[in-house]
């Protein structure tokens, strides 16, 4: 059965979203180690979340966080134009193979345009099968490169 799903861009009022979505993370990537061991402080929290570059997006079932979207808002210098890299990108176990991933994206597309950003970017490992397959369906594939 399909469960009723709203999206919310938070906004520094929206502080016990964000850190609900930080514990879907968590379990999402099965590393509770970077996402919960070192928490920021509220104010961290609510001064980032009030930012023009730093984007979050919550899907919500009621009142509870079963995913989101983290982005970040980068300024070009060569043209007056932005790009906007997903930084996280998760939805609960129990919620997948709804639609709520691509709504996500989607709803972050129609948030670039209003703003004037030009591309979206996102990373992907490559053991990440379904989140290749949903990145693919939703616009083009290059090959990046990592420096460590």
């Amino acid at each position: 059965m399909k469960k009723h799903i709203t999206y919310k861009k938070l906004a520094a009022s929206d502080l016990p979203f964000l850190k609900n979505l930080n514990e879907v993370f968590a379990e999402a990537f099965e590393d509770p180690e970077t996402h919960l061991s070192k928490k920021p402080s509220d104010k961290y929290l609510t001064q980032l979340l009030a930012k023009d570059h730093f984007i979050a997006i919550a899907a919500l079932n009621s009142e509870r966080v079963v995913g989101g979207l983290v982005a970040y808002v980068l300024e070009k210098y060569e043209q007056e134009r932005s790009e906007i890299y997903i930084y996280d990108l998760a939805v609960d176990l129990a919620y997948r193979r709804q639609g709520i991933a691509r709504h996500l994206i989607n709803d972050l597309k129609a948030l670039a345009q209003t703003i004037g950003s030009s591309v979206l970017f996102v990373q992907a490992d490559r053991e990440d099968h379904p989140a290749i397959k949903l990145y693919q369906s939703m616009g083009t594939q290059e090959e990046p490169l990592h420096l460590s």
